[in-house]
């Protein structure tokens, strides 16, 4: 199942990259790092939980119209 959660993620991420400039672009970043930040956590990766869990406040702060 961590599997199947990790590459949906990474699949959204590169989806997100094309539409970064979209509010649609970053709401499917902020899911594909959600997804990948369960395999992080799985995985034991604190650097990447901390880079992930950046990022979307990042992206939401953008969503929200800073």
């Amino acid at each position: 199942m961590i599997t199947l959660i990790a590459w949906s993620g990474s699949f959204m991420m590169v989806g997100a990259s094309f539409m970064m400039g979209e509010n649609r672009g970053l709401m499917l970043a902020i899911a594909g790092l959600t997804c990948l930040t369960v395999q992080a956590i799985h995985t034991r990766q604190i650097n990447l939980i901390g880079l992930n869990i950046a990022s979307i406040i990042g992206f939401s702060y953008t969503l929200m119209g800073a």
